[in-house]
């Protein structure tokens, strides 16, 4: 026992895994497998119940793809077999591309129109953003979210545009007294005039110029800290598929 004790001590300090560890490893492997496939069939099941057009993009995407590069390497190579893999690897990747795009498409018109909807799309922004739901809101569960990164201070508020454009202005003097220099941003979530539709929100939010350094919005956040008041009663994003949407959008940025 002291023996084998010893053995696997070692076996850990030379970086070599035992047999058990070997074979654990495999089964959390083929898990995870399992898991992605599963979530894969429940996305494209998903997608394909609210956008009739899947299946057709998807062909056309990947037949495209696999012509095009086909005939291009036949004509660099001369070779009619060696460019057959590469050609059916770039249709994968050209399927997959217009998948990722298409289900996230369908995952926010699911969620239009949801309460928290704007909130659950902010949580998918990358980079260093500070953000907090639900700063201000009224009984009808419209919402001001506030987000705090390079460009400065950004106010988001979903709902009924004459019920979240006095919010948004309320809000926008409270954070005035606090935020000292730094620049403030409005944006309503809509599909009207001077709107932002959901689907396009990060990609407006991550436009706006960076005004702050990494060392003033830290700043920037312990001063707002002061303004964290009681959320408004708003569920935490869209339901009641959210948790759906979640796995596809997952599944999708892992294989997109």
């Amino acid at each position: 026992m002291a023996q084998s004790s010893g053995s696997k001590k070692a076996g850990r300090r030379t970086g070599k895994l035992s047999r058990a560890e070997k074979k654990e490893q495999r089964s959390l492997r083929r898990q995870r497998r399992r898991e992605t496939f599963s979530q894969m069939r429940q996305a494209f099941t998903l997608t394909r119940q609210n956008d009739a057009k899947l299946l057709p993009y998807l062909v056309l995407a990947a037949v495209g793809a696999l012509a095009v590069v086909y005939v291009v390497l036949l004509l660099l190579t001369g070779n009619v077999w060696l460019p057959i893999i590469p050609a059916l690897l770039f249709a994968v990747i050209a399927g997959m591309f217009v998948f990722s795009r298409r289900a996230q498409s369908s995952a926010y018109r699911q969620a239009e129109g949801q309460p928290g909807a704007a909130a659950y799309v902010l949580g998918q922004l990358r980079g260093d953003w500070r953000k907090r739901d639900a700063v201000a809101g009224t009984a009808q569960l419209d919402a001001v979210h506030r987000l705090i990164g390079r460009p400065g201070v950004v106010l988001v508020g979903e709902g009924a545009p004459h019920r979240v454009k006095p919010l948004l202005a309320q809000e926008k003097r409270r954070v005035a007294r606090l935020a000292g220099d730094a620049p403030i941003y409005d944006v309503v979530v809509g599909n009207g005039a001077d709107e932002v539709p959901l689907g396009k929100l990060n990609t407006h939010v991550m436009k706006l110029p960076r005004n702050l350094s990494k060392e003033q919005v830290a700043a920037l956040d312990r001063r707002l800290a002061a303004l964290n008041a009681q959320r408004a009663p708003l569920p935490q994003g869209p339901m009641p598929t959210g948790a759906k949407m979640r796995n596809m959008q997952r599944t999708v940025r892992r294989r997109g």
